[in-house]
């Protein structure tokens, strides 16, 4: 070993815990400009990838500014290398991660879009480590995939395990791809009713920051409090992992990246479009040899927007390797380089219950179109709901206690939504209707209808169609986007005076169109009744996705007599489970007018419980959202109560 190593090591040995940190990476930055060991003399052609990744954290770091975080490394990487003020990914992780692998918008391949969903790739729409592996570079991964596709793993990475090699391995598989994922801020963090053990200083929940969207409880601080304590953990493991490529004599040909696989884990962030859900810290480093290849000088801030399908077209830019025509990013380094002007988010079936909404971003705005605003915020997925911080929410709803801020974020959505990200990061201040912002409110409109048009997004598509997937979709004449795209916007208006398009669309021989025209019924209500001949007659439709919408729409007139016996049918059978999800989903929403449906709920929570889970997690949402319909019914579990925005005043 160098005296440089042993100097290192004694540092690390004698320093407290944050003083450590700091000089561990003072010590590796260093270290990259040591020589390399023999074996490395010769200047590589093409520069070794490295990807640390955490989990559902957003930009908590104190290079993002965060005047509570207790983050020297990572700080230290921002400091050599460069950072993106407006990275994005999908707000949450199987579809972001799709996005990764493939470069591609997982809404152009549903059901990708969804929670748990494989998407349906065309043969051509590739893992991209495996077109790293063909040009020659050693791919490994230590070891989460959660891609949402059937991808081939195995033709994918060389090395696909818990346990990966030793990054001092990788001298002798040069060049390299290696991605290593961290669990330690996952959402699960915050699930046990003790935080684990460590030897860092709790964070005070005192000092902690409570934005004005959540309510200001014991329990939300002590998540903050936690989260921050896991933010630091994860620094450490950072620091760990760069001190072991320094030593290994790799560093100075390995460019760096760390980000985080979605935002953040607390209320109204994981699984929501505004920035604390999609937004989340990204950093490359770029060693002296390869700083050719940099966006930026090193200490750079980088403000222009990037998302998550550019990050495989940026790696194969750097590698030197041709960038599939299919990919619908671009790169954001490397010889190709080039900048967004928006970039793109959705939300779709979360879990077991289902919304739809897509977000557009530029370097200031953040525009947020809602296509069943009717639905609130916050629904209560079993999951997320094991955080004491939602629990604490919901308790203050049933209480009558929320403010108008906190309310405004529990109840029904505006169909439109639009944030000034510079002088409202915690979006909070809908400007959608301030006249003053017209134009901005075009621009954004416009970009969504282009994105929407151009990849096919086939959240306007019900999931289980037969239209479904890259190839499906794209067929000349089956998926009238432009026409659908329209109609849902539309639907989403909630305006009776858009009825009779909507009747004239129930009617139509395309399956999107009708059901956007039966959701747009749905979120009508009463208003509605005039399109009853029509709803009657779309029970009997050729798709089940139309007949569950229709079913609803009737159910909200009051018809449940017309309604039950349809989402009790879909309920109750398990060949098309989206369908069956639908149902189930309708039925939560119905609440008490759902009661005459508890024999058939029963026997539909029975048969769904023998279902298989989720290969990769064990999840079985049906099971699950049956489960919780049948508590609330009867009376083993509250429903959450949301407040009635007609009565809150708007927010400051």
């Amino acid at each position: 070993r160098c005296a440089k190593h042993d100097h290192f090591s004694m540092m690390c040995l004698s320093s407290s815990p944050g003083r450590r940190l700091v000089w561990m990476l003072t010590a590796t930055i260093s270290l990259w400009a040591a020589p390399a060991p023999e074996a490395l003399a010769e200047e590589a052609e093409r520069p070794n990838i490295l990807w640390l990744v955490s989990e559902d954290n957003t930009t908590l770091l104190g290079c993002y500014g965060d005047p509570l975080a207790r983050t020297p490394v990572l700080d230290e990487l921002a400091r050599e290398g460069v950072l993106f003020e407006r990275c994005y990914a999908q707000p949450v992780c199987a579809p972001a991660r799709f996005a990764l692998i493939t470069g591609t918008y997982p809404a152009s391949s549903a059901p990708a879009q969804h929670m748990r969903g494989q998407g349906k790739i065309p043969p051509e729409v590739v893992g991209f480590p495996s077109l790293l592996r063909r040009a020659g570079y050693f791919t490994s991964n230590h070891a989460k995939t959660d891609y949402n596709a059937p991808l081939d793993l195995a033709g994918l990475w060389d090395e696909l395990s818990e346990k990966a090699s030793p990054l001092a391995d990788s001298v002798a598989r040069h060049p390299f791809f290696r991605v290593f994922n961290s669990f330690t801020t996952h959402e699960s963090s915050l699930f046990p009713a003790e935080a684990a053990r460590s030897d860092l200083a709790p964070t005070d929940p005192e000092a902690v920051r409570v934005p004005s969207y959540q309510p200001d409880t014991p329990e939300i601080r002590a998540d903050w409090a936690r989260y921050y304590d896991q933010i630091a953990l994860l620094d450490r493991e950072m620091g760990a992992r760069l001190k072991e490529l320094a030593e290994a004599g790799l560093a100075e040909d390995t460019i760096v990246f760390y980000f985080s696989d979605n935002g953040g884990v607390m209320p109204r962030s994981k699984r929501f479009l505004h920035a604390s859900g999609t937004r989340v810290p990204l950093i490359v480093y770029f060693p002296p040899k390869w700083r050719h290849l940099a966006p930026a000088a090193p200490g750079s801030r980088l403000r222009d927007p990037v998302s998550f399908v550019d990050f495989a077209p940026t790696v194969l830019s750097l590698a030197g390797v041709e960038i599939p025509a299919t990919m619908e990013g671009q790169p954001f380094a490397g010889p190709r380089a080039q900048k967004n002007d928006f970039v793109f988010c959705a939300r779709d079936r979360m879990d077991e219950r289902y919304d739809m909404s897509r977000s557009v971003m530029d370097s200031r705005w953040l525009y947020i179109r809602n296509y069943r605003p009717d639905l609130p915020y916050v629904q209560p997925l079993e999951y997320m709901f094991r955080a004491q911080g939602y629990k604490s929410w919901a308790r203050l709803a049933r209480e009558g206690k929320l403010t108008p801020s906190t309310a405004r974020f529990w109840g029904e959505k505006p169909t439109e939504e639009l944030y000034d990200m510079d002088a409202d990061p915690d979006n909070v201040t809908n400007l959608a209707a301030d006249p003053r912002e017209a134009k901005t409110m075009e621009q954004m409109r416009a970009a969504l209808q282009d994105h929407v048009v151009r990849t096919f997004d086939n959240g306007f598509l019900p999931e289980g169609s037969a239209l479904e997937g890259y190839e499906n979709s794209r067929r000349l004449g089956v998926f009238p986007v432009d026409r659908v795209f329209a109609l849902a916007n539309l639907a989403s208006e909630r305006k009776a005076e858009n009825l009779p398009e909507l009747i004239t669309a129930l009617c139509d021989p395309s399956e999107p169109v009708r059901w956007w025209a039966a959701q747009g019924c749905a979120m009508l209500g009463n208003e509605a009744k005039p399109a009853g001949k029509d709803l009657h007659a779309c029970l009997d439709d050729d798709s089940g996705a139309v007949q569950i919408a229709a079913a609803e729409a009737l159910a909200r007139q009051g018809e449940t007599d017309a309604a039950l016996p349809v989402l009790q049918r879909w309920i109750g059978q398990t060949d098309n489970l989206a369908f069956n999800l639908q149902a189930g989903n309708v039925l939560a929403r119905l609440g008490e007018s759902a009661r005459p449906a508890l024999p058939a709920l029963e026997s539909a929570r029975l048969a769904a419980a023998k279902l298989k889970g989720d290969p990769t997690t064990g999840e079985n949402y049906p099971s699950a959202l049956l489960t919780h319909v049948l508590d609330c019914l009867q009376g083993r579990l509250e429903a959450l109560v949301h407040p009635d925005l007609t009565s809150v005043p708007p927010t400051p």
